[in-house]
């Protein structure tokens, strides 16, 4: 029995090795699973963006620098891509602040929109801003289930013994989305 022990002993390491490697594999699989979520839903957005501007453009008193803005912000945040096997904290942040930029400026056309009641009450309208508002949902839904993903492998490949599988695998830190900056302080609501 005893001269069996060294290789039991190594037969167990090399086993927990390979289950240890295989889970940091599945983890990052799901990282990967949930941005291509993101990348989605944040592309349904894109994709709604054209014909809410097209709906609005028929209007021919409104503010045409309100439109450029948001054609400009869209354009803008489509030439932003991330690998999904480089999901660090800067290319994080540089997607997040192409996709902030786009809110914003569709942010500042709905409210601009509040000026023209006959707008408001076209159904198109009232159709693409309805898609919009659902879609915004389900970003902040997928960019929830993706920090979750993040925070599982990150965890993962941090805490030993499992950091040294992760050190041999290559295994990096992924990045997060965090909230935009100014997030902290309540918007000033006047009337």
């Amino acid at each position: 029995m005893k001269k069996y022990l060294p290789w039991i002993i190594l037969a167990v390491v090399v086993l927990w090795g390979i289950s240890a490697y295989n889970g940091m594999v599945n983890k990052e699989q799901e990282v990967n699973r949930t941005w291509a979520d993101v990348e989605s839903d944040y592309q349904r957005r894109m994709d709604l963006i054209p014909n809410l501007v097209n709906t609005v453009k028929g209007y021919a008193n409104f503010e045409k620098e309100t439109l450029t803005k948001v054609i400009e912000a869209r354009a803008s945040a489509t030439q932003v891509k991330i690998d999904a096997n480089n999901l660090t904290p800067d290319k994080i942040d540089q997607f997040q602040q192409a996709q902030n930029n786009v809110s914003s400026a569709l942010s500042r056309l709905l409210v601009t929109v509040e000026k023209y009641p006959d707008l408001k009450a076209n159904q198109n309208f009232l159709d693409l801003q309805s898609q919009l508002e659902g879609t915004e949902n389900r970003i902040s839904v997928a960019r929830k289930r993706f920090n979750e993903a993040v925070g599982v492998y990150n965890t993962a490949i941090k805490r030993f013994p499992g950091n040294i599988i992760a050190g041999i695998g290559g295994f990096q830190t992924k990045g997060y989305f965090t909230a935009a900056s100014g997030a902290d302080r309540a918007p000033a609501v006047t009337f």
